[in-house]
Order: C-alpha cells, then structure tokens, then sequence
C-alpha cells in the first residue's frame, strides 16, 4: 500500500554508510538531504560532515545537497562541503533530484540518496528512480509541521520494517 513510500534501505546515520561499497558497485554520486540528516535542523556545517564529503571526494564520488530550504541556507553549507546543491528543490518532486544528478553528471542507475523523512526525501528519490537510504534524524527537536509528518510516518515504517523483516528471515 506504501511502497512508494519505502527506501531501498536503511541506515542508523548517513556517517555510517559504507561508501566503499557502493562505489565498488558503480555509484558515482550522492545526492544528501541537509538538515537532520548531515546537520541539526538550522545549525552549520559540523567537522565531522567536512570529513565525510573530503573522504567521498577522494573515493572519487560526486556529491550534490538536494533541500527545500533556501539559497541562503543551503549555499554556505555546500560551500563549506565543496559540492553541488539544489535549494527549493521542490521535495517530493523528481525535478530537484533529476537537476542535481545533472549537475554531478550521473544518472539514476549510478546516483544514490541519502535523508531522513519519508513523505519528502525517500517518495522524492523513488520518484526519480534513485537508490534510496533513510537515515534516522539527528535531533529530535523539529518544527511542529515536521513532528506531525514523524508521526504518520510511523505508520508507513511499521509496514516497511515488517516487509524488511519477512525478507530476512525468508533469506
């Protein structure tokens, strides 16, 4: 009933994705939602995100910042990243991914995207048929629009985790 809503996979933090591995497998580009997933929602860019995009970049992966949010939001993190971004991408549109996988030169069977909501960030990059990870947020405090989304959320993950579940013990 949801499935448009799944990821393709999950992870506990998109600092513990094992990057290596996806570009073994052909992944060229990363396409990252900002706030909650890389940094806390409003904050600046943390060393530990200049790190993973510095490691990315010598593995030899493109990487574009995908958000809703503002040009004067998003710019200074990019900046900070040293990568392409869409600001008002338009999440859950296809068009901000499709715009970002032109900017790093990829396609949808190469790009991979990584975020942590459901009804913007993964239906967006199912949308433009990328390869999508959601992560948990980082902070647990949000705008209240963003809680009442959480909670439906809850729903469509109950589903995602019971399929998830029926695979691995088929397996």
């Amino acid at each position: 009933m949801f499935q448009n809503l799944y990821p393709d996979e999950d992870a506990a933090s998109a600092y513990e994705i094992d990057y290596e591995a996806y570009y073994q497998k052909g992944y060229r580009g990363i396409l990252f939602d900002v706030d909650n997933t890389l940094v806390e929602h409003d904050q600046p860019v943390t060393l530990v995100a200049i790190e993973l995009f510095e490691r990315l970049a010598e593995m030899g992966f493109k990487t574009c910042i995908i958000s809703n949010n503002k040009d004067e939001r998003v710019k200074p993190l990019a900046d900070a990243l040293e990568s392409d971004y869409v600001y008002k991408a338009g999440k859950p549109s296809a068009r901000g991914y499709l715009q970002g996988m032109e900017q790093m030169g990829t396609t949808p069977e190469t790009t991979l995207f990584i975020g942590d909501q459901i009804f913007t960030d993964i239906w967006g990059a199912n949308r433009a048929k990328v390869h999508s990870i959601l992560v948990k947020q980082i902070a647990k405090h949000e705008e209240i629009q963003i809680v009442f989304k959480r909670l439906l959320e809850k729903i469509v993950l109950f589903g995602y985790y019971r399929k998830k579940n029926k695979i691995s013990t088929a397996t």
